[in-house]
């Protein structure tokens, strides 16, 4: 009986733990949350349907012109004193068939301005992409960085319970007054609000980005692993401008506009020229008996050669020329500017690591162990917890912005060239 009880508990243990693994998520990494993001988007897939769209019109743009048939039954009596024979004595059935024919390769030029049109809506589709993965990446980077600066607030009040716990102890021993324990333990606030406001943040930034990955996972399941570390490394400027120019698509969908009024511009002049009509037609008339016959219909384009859309579309080539010109600049703009504040983040962040994180620590134990031996204020030691502090959470919070500048210098130059 013993040992089937033992069993039955060992069983239960099993259970709970295999229960808890069940609900549990492991972390996703960068990469697993991209591949998420570009497969359950939904702002995503409705650009694609976009481009999808697009394509189908290149269907329409090069089907051919539909013939006509026309089918005509004329003469015919039903009146009085009509034809002895009958009202269909005298009737002339006729069928016709026209077909227009298109010149100047009108129907090629139209799949050319289609393609050509898909061609931008793929490169505005790749644009969009570029713009949400950077709103990924700045609420994953904010994912790391809250996290980061949870487990400080968790070892600021660590270390301050251990604090508090050897001034109750010179308390008792009365070697500190009731005043001074006041004091520390009224610091603790601190420490507190700093964990309270690093929690919210962490579920804010995960909330993003379970909202990009239209993921219904409840937040307290969903985690992110990644580093949360700084490169010291820096390529030079002009690395980047050359990524950009070759890898930005929303100046590449801008050159295609170009290409895209060029095409349009040929079809104008290609729709001002004349287009014939032929016709078939065949029919029965009762003195000459079945008949059949041909015609050729083509308009005087006197007045309409389509005048004002082959000078619209030309001033349409110059227009998209010049966003083609501003969308460059831009991309310079963009990267220059992101550059900058890269940069500027390193200059910040290379002395806290050799220096400043290490001297607060210092400064913090001495001054603590001067406090607890009589050797310093209490007033000195709560100021150099605070530096310490301070120092702890810029330092995170540069991180931070490193990596969100870095994040910003990949959307200028339009693909992940800082990792």
């Amino acid at each position: 009986m013993r040992g089937v009880l033992w069993r039955l508990c060992w069983g239960l243990v099993l259970t709970g733990c295999l229960g808890a693994n069940g609900y549990a998520q492991k972390a996703l990494t960068w990469a697993e949350v991209r591949g998420r993001f570009q497969a359950a988007n939904p702002t995503l897939q409705a650009g694609q349907l976009g481009v999808d769209e697009s394509k189908a019109g290149e269907i329409t743009a090069y089907l051919r012109p539909n013939p006509t048939a026309t089918f005509l039954a004329d003469q015919i009596d039903p009146f009085p004193g009509g034809p002895s024979h009958g009202p269909f004595a005298y009737w002339l059935p006729s069928a016709t068939v026209t077909y227009l024919h298109e010149r100047q390769h009108k129907r090629e030029l139209r799949l050319e301005t289609a393609r050509d049109v898909t061609k931008v809506a793929v490169s505005e589709q790749s644009d969009l992409e570029r713009n949400l993965l950077f709103t990924l990446r700045s609420a994953f980077v904010g994912t790391l960085q809250a996290k980061a600066v949870l487990q400080v607030a968790k070892d600021n009040l660590d270390y301050w319970d251990k604090v508090l716990r050897i001034s109750r102890d010179r308390f008792q021993a009365g070697d500190i007054a009731q005043i001074d324990l006041d004091r520390l333990e009224l610091q603790r606030v601190q420490f507190e609000s700093d964990l309270q406001t690093a929690e919210v943040n962490l579920r804010t930034s995960k909330i993003q980005m379970l909202m990009l990955l239209n993921d219904r996972t409840p937040v307290e399941q969903f985690d992110v692993l990644g580093l949360f570390e700084y490169n010291e490394q820096l390529s030079p400027l002009e690395d980047f401008r050359k990524i950009a120019l070759d890898n930005r698509p929303d100046l590449r969908a801008a050159l295609q506009s170009v290409d895209t009024a060029k095409a349009a511009h040929k079809l104008a002049v290609a729709n001002g020229s004349t287009d014939p009509t032929f016709g078939v037609d065949a029919g029965r008339n009762p003195p000459i008996d079945e008949y059949f016959g041909v015609s050729v219909s083509i308009p005087l384009r006197i007045f309409d050669r389509n005048q004002g859309e082959k000078q619209r579309t030309q001033l349409d080539i110059d227009r998209n020329q010049r966003l083609a010109d501003a969308a460059q600049a831009q991309v310079f703009n963009d990267v220059d500017s992101a550059y900058t504040v890269v940069n500027s983040n390193l200059i910040l962040l290379r002395p806290y690591k050799a220096r400043y994180l290490a001297q607060a620590v210092r400064v913090r134990e001495t001054v603590r162990f001067a406090y607890e031996h009589g050797g310093a204020s209490l007033l000195d030691f709560l100021n150099a917890e605070n530096d310490f502090r301070s120092v702890q959470l810029n330092y995170v919070n540069l991180v931070g912005a490193y990596l969100t500048a870095a994040a910003q210098l990949n959307l200028a130059v339009g693909r992940e060239a800082m990792q």
